[in-house]
């Protein structure tokens, strides 16, 4: 029997708003900054998955890091649009280090959009302090989805659906919480 054949992520751009200040704040809980008590606005979402191989094999001492926009559509960086209603409550960028299962987690908002942008994340996997891999993900079935310049640079569909994640209610959550799974394919094998 053939192994199917994995979808690699598609590279995709940085974009202007990776944090040009990092905060002090770099757990994956983008919802709580540092001991704070008020949780940022916005729809709380989990995103989690695994950073595998080209192979399905999971990618151990891979540095995940995510960054979006705020409730109001501001980024953590001195040129964003809207700095005057940034969510101060929002740590707007994460970092988490995968493990021998290649598993990832974060806690954060789920996106949403801002001109002239439709919802996304920024993904950054780093190995070994290089940067493998830029993307970004997308809310499934978002009507923006279609007219954003860089959604409709994958023109491959099998890497547009890869990229393309369901915020779904999160099973037993009370506070309406969602949750979105999202493996991240690197097309190489990354050494020892």
């Amino acid at each position: 029997a053939f192994a199917e054949a994995l979808t690699r992520t598609p590279k995709q751009t940085e974009g202007p708003f990776y944090p040009d200040k990092l905060p002090l704040d770099t757990d994956n809980d983008l919802i709580i900054v540092n001991n704070g008590v008020t949780p940022a606005v916005g729809e709380i979402a989990w995103l989690s998955g695994r950073i595998l191989d080209e192979h399905g094999d999971p990618v151990r001492n891979a540095l995940v890091e995510i960054w979006q926009a705020d409730n109001n559509g501001a980024y953590i960086h001195t040129k964003t649009g809207n700095a005057d209603k940034r969510d101060g409550n929002f740590q707007g960028f994460g970092r988490f280090l995968t493990g021998a299962n290649g598993e990832y987690v974060f806690r954060t908002i789920k996106p949403v959009p801002y001109k002239p942008r439709t919802p996304h994340i920024h993904l950054a996997v780093k190995i070994k302090g290089k940067k493998e891999l830029i993307t970004q993900c997308y809310i499934k079935g978002h009507e923006q989805n279609a007219n954003d310049m860089v959604y409709k640079l994958i023109k491959d569909v099998a890497q547009r659906e890869s990229v393309t994640l369901a915020f779904d209610p999160l099973k037993g959550s009370k506070a309406g919480e969602l949750s979105a799974r999202w493996d991240v394919v690197l097309g190489f094998t990354p050494e020892g």
